[in-house]
């Protein structure tokens, strides 16, 4: 993982394995494993795509923690603001950006 790492908030952490191999997974600002994303990710241990999913779940989660929401009371409206707040198309307003800058 490059860059600074971010402390004080959800963070993704990269994990080396035997034989070079990297896997990642999101922690809590105090270094513990945030388990449910961690069962997430494990599904897609050693494909290309797990870094990815891991940088898009925890801005998600991220934004959850702004809004106030847990991960097993966010609604379908919930997750529409969330949607237009990265920039899909939503005719509805989305509340404040959580972000510094947009994505993209």
């Amino acid at each position: 993982m490059s860059g600074t790492p971010v402390v004080g908030d959800l963070r993704v952490q990269e994990v080396r394995r035997r034989g070079g191999r990297r896997s990642y997974t999101i922690v809590w600002p105090d270094g513990i494993v945030y388990r449910q994303a961690d069962r997430f990710l494990a599904e897609f241990d050693g494909s290309g795509t797990q870094r990815t999913y891991a940088y898009l779940l925890v801005d998600h989660l991220r934004w959850l923690d702004r809004e106030g929401l847990s991960p097993e009371a966010v609604s379908l409206d919930d997750l529409k603001r969330y949607m237009a707040a990265i920039g899909a198309k939503f005719a509805g307003p989305f509340g404040e950006p959580w972000r510094d800058r947009p994505l993209g």
